[in-house]
């Protein structure tokens, strides 16, 4: 089983359908045989994702609960995380011009040595100036 980390971006296209994408669709498709790893920012990121969609009704209420339901069933873990990355995130975004909800995503793919899958061009690019691996999923595989 290989494990990733997975940026906001790729679980918000799965939620959305105005932002749906393939190479999201395919790492979504590879989470039966992969797992994934998120900073503890991710679950609040993924709320105000679904919250703003419903307000701006781009999703109905009941899609947005299922999108939770889905996204809970999901072989998708937080890191516990703690205030020593404080600083190193900061360093991170500053160094790299990211958000530091970005820079999040980045310090735990270095710190774990875990790919990351992102659409953040940014955080690619950042991510390559860092020595991550982006994670690419595997053709043909299906869960």
């Amino acid at each position: 089983m290989n494990r990733f980390i997975l940026d906001c971006s790729i679980s918000a296209s799965w939620c959305l359908k105005d932002e749906s994408n393939n190479e999201a669709n395919k790492i979504l498709d590879r989470l039966g045989e992969d797992e994934a790893l998120v900073p503890s920012l991710w679950p609040i990121e993924m709320a105000n994702v679904l919250v703003v969609a419903e307000r701006r009704r781009r999703i109905s209420t009941a899609d947005a609960a299922r999108a939770v339901e889905i996204l809970l069933s999901l072989p998708i873990h937080a890191d516990k995380g703690n205030l020593e990355n404080l600083g190193a995130i900061r360093l991170m975004a500053r160094e790299h011009k990211l958000s530091a909800y970005d820079a999040c995503y980045l310090e735990l793919a270095q710190r774990t040595g875990l790919p990351i899958a992102t659409l953040d061009h940014a955080l690619q690019a950042a991510a390559g100036k860092c020595g991550v691996t982006l994670f690419s999923p595997k053709e043909g595989k299906k869960k």
